[in-house]
């Protein structure tokens, strides 16, 4: 292909107009926009990076009157474009992004910005539709801009003008600041009833009254502020939660592998490669089930435009597939749970023991307010809406992908000060020269299980030790493998892959580990040859270490008393073989291997290829 023809990954690009002319990669969500019509005033929340911005600026160049000679080449080639509304091409529009308000000093101060930063937008307004208001307007950057605003619609009502579609983005960054900041006092001046705020969304509730506003799309994170704008603005649609409007931000699965194909037919990319690139993405980035959890999830767009920028620019996979800015979302963790540290490593141990916590959801439908989001019961809903945690099912909320995994292991390492750094050099020097599995597992446990408080291992399960497991190896091996955890086949789900990268020496080479788990209070028991309560036996653990088959042979080991001499159980070789039968047909590596790890609370190991 034509270098000069091919489609460009425009990562971070919020421009509508600037994808097109500079033929960047959309996924075009187009199809939205007549189901938007059918609301005045709809608010629709979503975590960051999920791509609002770009949707605020398509929004902005399909209603501009201003680009009506150019709606052809800005959306001929999308759904909307083959099947306009009625509405396109004929608003005045006003963008405006509260992410620029800055928050510092006092609530004058703060009035003082907004008025800035808006009527900046306000004058926008006047000068890109002169034909309309002449020289009749003079828009003052430090008057009140509900005033100014108000000048404005007066106008489009007295000379019948084209209407005004307000969009605003980021609707509540400001505010969220002052929240998670703790700056209670200053939050509540800024809502209060006769605060600048309010004054200025009770004028755009008129203009929607005397039908000089069109329309009033509004973004953002969350919806504390929304509600405790209420009593001025109390004709906010919230769709957020409305299941039609689940994918209009975000890439479904369909879409995701759509955009895939393109890419390795513009850039002639070797599609034996294409599978494999797929579980990687999906891995990381996909996993959103905001509304459905029975739905197929949904990717996080700007990440995974991130990974495919870098992934064309070298036709291999990144060594790291974190982008640095979703590293600062764990500073939400911290701000919101700072005034308990106990609550902190409740939260993060949860997480790494069980992946999953649980929600009340009436709470994600009810209305809530400054206090709530700091309340531990509302950790799941406060996280939620920051896209850190993805519905489950409908009682329970989990992380998302294995990059929110990593992020939360990463701040369990802080909590508890584990060295994850230079020490492990040696090992990982080691399995990069020799790859051998037990040896690396045998070091992950003298390394840095080794460093973990005894108060940890009253709760720990096989989930926390794939979980940390692969975390470290990802610290340290992400030049050579990418991992997948909990991949789905017909005879269940493996916990752990091992994927060698293509375009290393390891490509060849793909592991799957089975983990079982046994606490120290069951082993200890079993090795004294004492019975086990009922309640242990299913405590997320197998059967017990009583008897192995051989060579069509059974043993049975009534007094196992060290860990060096337990045995693999029949039972677990016999899951592990299932896995490994469909795993291999889907996957035909030639140095595929499988491997039981067993985990004996903070006492031992085994591991035993299979």
């Amino acid at each position: 292909m034509n270098t000069k023809s091919r489609k460009r990954v425009l990562y971070g690009e919020a421009n509508y107009k600037n994808m097109v002319e500079k033929n960047g990669y959309y996924v075009d969500k187009t199809g939205f926009i007549p189901l938007l019509e059918d609301y005045s005033s709809p608010v629709f929340l979503r975590p960051r990076r999920f791509g609002k911005s770009l949707w605020c600026t398509t929004l902005t160049y399909y209603y501009d009157i201003n680009e009506t000679d150019n709606f052809e080449q800005l959306f001929g080639h999308t759904a909307i474009g083959k099947d306009p509304t009625p509405l396109h091409n004929s608003c005045m529009v006003l963008s405006l992004d509260f992410s620029i308000v800055d928050p510092s000093g006092g609530i004058e101060d703060i009035r003082h910005r907004f008025y800035q930063q808006c009527n900046i937008s306000l004058r926008s307004i006047i000068w890109r539709y002169g034909k309309y208001f002449g020289d009749t307007l003079e828009i003052d950057l430090d008057e009140d801009v509900s005033i100014n605003l108000k000048k404005i619609l007066t106008m489009i009502y007295a000379f019948d003008l084209p209407r005004l579609y307000v969009i605003i983005d980021e609707y509540d960054n400001f505010a969220n600041q002052l929240i998670t900041s703790h700056q209670d006092t200053l939050y509540r001046e800024l809502t209060a009833d006769n605060s600048f705020l309010k004054n200025f969304f009770k004028t755009l509730k008129n203009g929607t009254k005397d039908g000089t506003i069109a329309r009033i799309f509004i973004t953002g994170v969350l919806p504390i502020t929304i509600d405790d704008l209420a009593s001025a603005y109390n004709i906010a649609e919230f769709i957020t939660l409305d299941e039609k409007f689940e994918t209009m931000m975000g890439f479904t699965p369909r879409e995701t592998g759509k955009l895939l194909d393109e890419i390795y037919r513009d850039y002639e990319i070797d599609l034996s490669t294409r599978q494999l690139i797929m579980e990687v993405i999906t891995a990381n980035y996909n996993g959103y089930r905001i509304v459905n959890p029975n739905g197929e999830g949904l990717f996080n767009s700007t990440i995974l435009m991130y990974f495919l920028k870098k992934f064309i620019a070298y036709q291999k996979i990144p060594e790291y597939l974190i982008d640095v800015n979703l590293k600062t979302d764990i500073s939400w963790v911290k701000r919101l749970t700072a005034s308990n540290p106990g609550n902190t490593e409740e939260l993060v141990n949860q997480l790494l023991m069980d992946n999953r916590i649980p929600y009340n959801k009436l709470a994600l439908l009810e209305k809530f307010n400054i206090s709530q989001f700091f309340e531990k019961s509302f950790y799941p809903i406060s996280f939620y809406y920051l896209g850190m945690f993805t519905k489950q099912d409908e009682q329970y909320m989990c992380l998302p992908n294995l990059n929110m995994r990593s992020i939360f292991v990463d701040y369990f390492n802080d909590i508890y000060k584990i060295d994850v750094s230079t020490k492990y050099a040696q090992l990982m020097a080691g399995f990069i020269d020799h790859p051998d599995i037990p040896a690396l597992f045998a070091g992950y446990w003298e390394l840095y299980i080794s460093q973990l408080p005894e108060a940890i291992f009253q709760r720990v399960n096989e989930n926390f030790y794939r979980t940390t497991f692969f975390d470290l190896c990802r610290q340290h091996l992400s030049d050579y493998f990418t991992w997948a955890l909990e991949s789905s086949y017909a005879s269940g789900r493996t916990d752990l892959e091992f994927i060698g990268k293509y375009h290393t020496k390891f490509a060849d080479l793909r592991y799957l580990l089975e983990f079982k788990y046994y606490s120290n209070a069951r082993w200890n028991k079993i090795s004294r040859g004492l019975p086990v309560s009922a309640s242990e036996k299913t405590n997320g653990q197998t059967g017990e270490p009583g008897s192995s088959k051989r060579n069509g042979k059974k043993n049975r080991r009534k007094n196992v008393t060290k860990i060096s001499q337990f045995q693999a159980l029949e039972k677990d070789i016999k899951q592990l073989k299932a896995y490994e039968a469909e795993w291999k047909k889907e996957h035909p590596y030639p140095g595929s291997k499988s491997f039981l790890v067993y985990c004996f609370g903070n006492q031992g190991y085994r591991v035993f290829p299979i």
